[in-house]
């Protein structure tokens, strides 16, 4: 029998250590690997074991990623352990139709792929307040749910390969321009006088409210931008939206002006902050 508590992550980065420090706290034992090894070091400290290919020692492994074309890059230098009966669960957002043809080729080699999203921030799947967005194999969906209980508080299964990133998108969409939509708030409020402190608490528990207020308020009004979800990671996002709308002959206006500010944004060198540092592009715009 296959040893279900050992699973491996490839992939340290913001939301990859959130789902890392879920699964060690619900007493799974970790193969790691990442690109800049020192990442690691604090999982490994934690009793995880480092390995240059985690798909040779895992039947489920975990890939969380900037990128499809990444992750093909990765998935290339481990190619010799993909064997028939492993089961890769990708929650990188990614393009929808390049996710579609990997999936492909790697059933082609019996290797089963869950395409996995998380609709949250590393902080919120850190706190199990995240979403998991499933697409796939129903069967490996089914193999795999202790892990996607483990990393998320809610699991959705929304189709075939493809339609888990398309779903990542639609909740991306919604999710930045709520989030602009906050911030330009918070500057007209603090521009017509009223304090943005007390804006954020009527707006907290007004028609108003957004679930995005309670993470990115707080961090707008203080001005404190350590990264939950870095801007420049939105903006990968709201391209891959654009693209997306155009190959089904679709335009997103609001999402063309969001993108907009946040190339603002990455050119005032914020690329590297939480998503919430937008308000400083508005608040130029507003001054």
């Amino acid at each position: 029998m296959a040893d279900t508590k050992t699973v491996g992550v490839i992939g340290l980065g913001l939301m990859g250590a959130a789902i890392c420090d879920r699964l060690l706290a619900d007493g799974y034992s970790l193969i790691v690997y990442n690109r800049t090894r020192e990442k690691a070091d604090q999982y490994l400290h934690a009793g995880a074991k480092w390995s240059e290919n985690p798909l040779l020692e895992c039947e489920r492994v975990i890939v969380s990623l900037y990128s499809t074309e990444v992750v093909e890059s990765v998935l290339r230098q481990m190619d010799s352990g993909l064997a028939p009966g492993k089961i890769i669960i990708d929650t990188t957002t990614g393009d929808p139709q390049r996710t579609v043809d990997l999936g492909a080729r790697l059933a082609a080699r019996g290797v089963e792929y869950l395409e996995v999203p998380i609709s949250g921030s590393s902080e919120q799947t850190r706190q199990h307040k995240s979403t998991a967005l499933v697409a796939g194999n129903p069967q490996a969906f089914a193999s795999c749910r202790d892990l996607l209980d483990c990393i998320a508080a809610k699991t959705f299964f929304v189709g075939a390969w493809g339609d888990g990133v398309r779903m990542k998108l639609v909740t991306n969409l919604v999710l930045g321009l709520n989030r602009a939509v906050l911030a330009e708030g918070l500057v007209f409020s603090k521009a017509i006088g009223l304090s943005p402190e007390r804006t954020l608490d009527v707006l907290l528990n007004s028609p108003a409210y957004s679930r995005i207020m309670d993470g990115k308020g707080p961090k707008m009004v203080a001005g404190e931008f350590s990264p939950q979800a870095k801007l420049s990671q939105h903006i990968k996002d709201v391209r891959l939206m654009l693209d997306e709308a155009a190959r089904n002959g679709q335009s997103l206006p609001l999402s063309q002006v969001h993108m907009q500010l946040l190339q603002r944004a990455e050119a005032r060198g914020l690329g590297e902050l939480d998503n919430s540092a937008v308000i400083r592009v508005i608040e130029d715009a507003m001054s």
